[in-house]
């Protein structure tokens, strides 16, 4: 066995809330919050609610909610529909690390399986946190090659880990489990998300649905390869894979992957927001509007090149759309989930902005890196002033963190449509003592449509 495989699995094993820094605790309660926010929204869209509809009839009745909703399924089904509703809006967290998002490939698994062994809070977390960690090192470890968007492929492994810990896997079925989750990861390119293709919200619900099934046919008497990982990563869906990387700094106190995060306040791909905070910071510091605006130009990282359609053809489609996303954010002042929606994507003042913004790539950025900006925006003024911005990390990451305010205020925003101000205020309450639940479906309960 791989020494890589034998450490990660070790860990999952030795994962007990009771071990950990209450800052790793509370930071995973924090992304369990923000996910359920992110599911929660995104049930309300119409497809979400058929797919939701779909996975009852098809899994059969079961005891795993499909949050937002009236029905339930098995597990497998469950995290099938509710990770695809978390990722719809754009609102879920990711890791810039592991350059991917964590908890969306991990929490629908996990809750979905604790639901179905009848778990408490400190398991559930226990996996939520083991699982997380796995998926973002991986990520770490892994170059990816240009054409591949990598939701879902890592996530799978991430579902397998949360899954394996919570039916109480040894450390030889943990390895077992990643490695068959390996095999069973899905790939994807960025067209899906360029065109606003839906198709693309079914990644990290492939991924959960995957991975409690890695889990499962571990159990069957399936065998994965001895490095399942390495063979996917380092030929088919990356350039390389630096297992040592994937390890390094593993199990380090208070340094946990799930509280070294980022938080969106932004309803859109990542590429956007540290753009987003330089034209915010701009706006809040000088007076002006996009009739005074001559050009507005954006240095990104080189992946962000293929985001540039200044005229995006649906929802899904502005939200890899810098150009749109900077000119709504400049035009209407504002970057929720109703900046997005489809009504405002035809709107001529923003249209004509996002026309007369330049997206130029800078090879030294990268959304790993720390030590150099994210984005740098250069506002050019009709009367000749040049407004400039440079922001490395973007508000809402942990090391530009958002307050405890913000981040219930986004919750509240999301979820209130669906749980009412009343019930989205219980589910901030259950979430802020989940570790001393003694069934998950004290929270799940409160996570149906009102």
């Amino acid at each position: 066995m791989p020494e890589y495989l034998d450490r990660l699995s070790r860990f999952v094993c030795d994962t007990h809330l009771e071990d950990l820094d209450p800052s790793t605790v509370t930071a995973a309660k924090t992304v369990v919050l923000d996910t359920l926010g992110a599911m929660l929204a995104g049930s309300r869209l119409p497809e979400n609610e058929k797919l939701a509809q779909l996975v009852a009839k098809t899994g059969g009745q079961g005891p795993a909610t499909l949050l937002g909703q009236t029905g339930s399924a098995t597990a497998v089904f469950a995290a099938l529909s509710n990770a695809t509703a978390g990722v719809a809006l754009e609102m879920d967290e990711g890791s810039r690390l592991g350059g991917g998002h964590a908890a969306i490939h991990v929490l629908p698994a996990a809750l979905a399986v604790a639901e179905e062994r009848g778990a408490g809070g400190k398991e559930f977390l226990e996996s939520v946190i083991a699982g997380y960690e796995v998926t973002s090192r991986i990520g770490t470890g892994t170059k990816v090659k240009k054409t591949v968007h990598s939701h879902g492929t890592w996530g799978t492994i991430g579902s397998a880990v949360a899954t394996a810990k919570l039916m109480g896997f040894d450390q030889a079925q943990t390895t077992g489990a990643i490695n068959l989750a390996a095999s069973m990861s899905p790939a994807n390119t960025w067209t899906p998300c360029l065109e606003g293709a839906t198709i693309r919200n079914l990644y990290p619900g492939r991924s959960g649905f995957q991975g409690i099934m890695a889990a499962q046919l571990t159990l069957c008497g399936f065998t994965g390869l001895e490095d399942g990982p390495s063979d996917i990563y380092d030929t088919l869906l990356g350039e390389s894979f630096d297992a040592e990387a994937v390890v390094r700094e593993l199990g380090v106190p208070g340094a946990y992957r799930i509280q070294r995060n980022y938080f969106k306040l932004h309803a859109c791909c990542l590429y956007n927001h540290p753009a987003l905070d330089g034209v915010q910071t701009l706006l809040g510091r000088e007076s002006f509007s996009a009739s005074d605006v001559e050009r507005i130009k954006v240095e990104a990282p080189a992946l962000a090149m293929i985001m540039t359609d200044p005229e995006p053809e649906n929802m899904l489609a502005a939200k890899f759309s810098l150009p749109y996303a900077v000119a709504t954010a400049v035009v209407h002042n504002s970057t929720d989930i109703t900046a997005f929606y489809p009504e405002r994507l035809r709107d001529p003042e923003t249209l004509a902005l996002a026309r007369r913004v330049d997206v130029v790539a800078d090879p030294e950025m990268d959304l790993r890196r720390y030590d150099y900006p994210a984005a740098k925006v250069a506002v050019t003024l009709k009367d000749g002033r040049i407004l400039t911005e440079d922001v490395t990390a973007h508000h809402g990451d942990a090391q530009n963190p958002a307050s405890r305010e913000e981040l219930v205020g986004k919750f509240n925003f999301l979820a209130q449509d669906v749980l009412g101000e009343a019930g989205a205020a219980r589910v901030v309450e259950t979430v802020g003592y989940l570790d001393a639940l003694g069934n998950i479906r004290e929270l799940t309960r409160l996570l149906k449509r009102s």
